[in-house]
């Protein structure tokens, strides 16, 4: 819902109007705080013209369609040690390719007394082990979809390249520097600004998968500025122990991480990125009294189909496709 809290006065100029919604976004950030922590608007606190009061709102409180299940499942890895969920995500990033979806469904498994390599070991197999079960299991389909005027000629070889040999790992400062030597040696990318720090796109990741190992890449250790806050903060002080696998045709397929177990340093680093720790109190409180080392990544369901079907477009293999601009269904 959208709340209460009236709309903007007619007559204000377009100066009045922006500051108004300037201080309406303001309060509404400072309202989405209070109530994470457990209170809400006080009551003789007068909203300026344009804001939304969220006390008034469905749930009391400023609430968000999830982006994953991440944090929620991690309490009950605490508990129960290697666990999973299974269920829709959103994302409002506004994204029009063919590898990007508003609404998907993500695979999460969140593994106890488990390590970063530990997390990769376990992604590796999960992927190996879905495209061997459609190699096997699903041979016809394959055949349909390599021979179809409309498939991918050379389907079945790539996926049976997936299980021949462990996938190549390397850090991100390793990939960062052999892309700037394909750069620096005439290579053209949309985006030829190699630097340390960036964060990649889909053509970088498919060049380092398929034109120079050819065959699925794990890249660790990325630049603490541009992943999430709960990732744990290596020795360095600068890297995160995290790791994508990027694969032929897609691109990044999985993420993942090991979490940042260490209360206080977890704390900082929610400060850091500019979230209030008091908004994930109940987060912090998994580590208050000390915790276990543990670990997990998230798969996008429909990459996984797209990646073993050989289709183009992501959009064909989710029943309702929803994305910047199309939500039909």
């Amino acid at each position: 819902g959208k709340g209460e809290g009236g709309t903007p006065e007619k007559g204000l100029s377009n100066k009045a109007k922006k500051k108004a919604a300037k201080k309406a976004a303001a309060l509404a950030k400072k309202a989405a705080s209070a109530a994470a922590e457990g209170g809400g608007r006080p009551p003789d606190e007068k909203l300026p013209v344009g804001a939304v009061d969220y006390t008034k709102d469905f749930f009391a409180k400023r609430a968000n369609l999830t982006v994953s299940g991440q944090l929620n499942v991690e309490t009950h890895c605490c508990a129960m040690s290697d666990v999973y969920t299974f269920g829709p995500t959103f994302r409002a990033e506004n994204s029009h390719t063919s590898r990007h979806l508003a609404e998907f469904w993500m695979i999460e498994p969140e593994i106890a007394f488990a390590d970063l390599h530990d997390d990769i070991n376990l992604a590796e197999d999960y992927i190996k082990y879905c495209v061997t079960y459609a190699l096997e299991v699903c041979k016809d389909d394959l055949n349909f979809f390599e021979t179809s005027p409309f498939g991918e000629k050379g389907l079945v070889e790539r996926l049976r390249n997936v299980i021949a040999a462990p996938f190549k790992r390397l850090t991100y400062t390793e990939g960062i520097e052999i892309l700037k030597k394909v750069v620096a040696d005439g290579h053209k990318f949309e985006d030829s600004d190699i630097k340390w720090g960036m964060d990649l796109g889909s053509e970088h990741e498919r060049y380092l998968c398929e034109t120079v190992f050819k065959k699925p890449v794990v890249l660790m250790d990325y630049p603490k500025g541009i992943k999430a806050f709960y990732m744990k903060l290596n020795e360095d002080g600068e890297t995160v122990a995290a790791a994508d696998i990027l694969v032929p045709k897609i691109g990044e397929l999985v993420g993942g991480s090991q979490r940042e177990h260490r209360h206080g340093v977890l704390k900082e680093r929610c400060i850091a990125s500019g979230l209030e720790p008091k908004a994930v109190w109940w987060y912090l409180e998994l580590r208050k009294f000390g915790t276990i080392p543990h670990a997990g990544f998230g798969l996008g369901f429909e990459r996984l189909i797209l990646f073993i079907t050989g289709l183009e477009n992501i959009r064909d293999v989710i029943p309702f496709p929803r994305a910047p601009g199309l939500a039909e269904f």
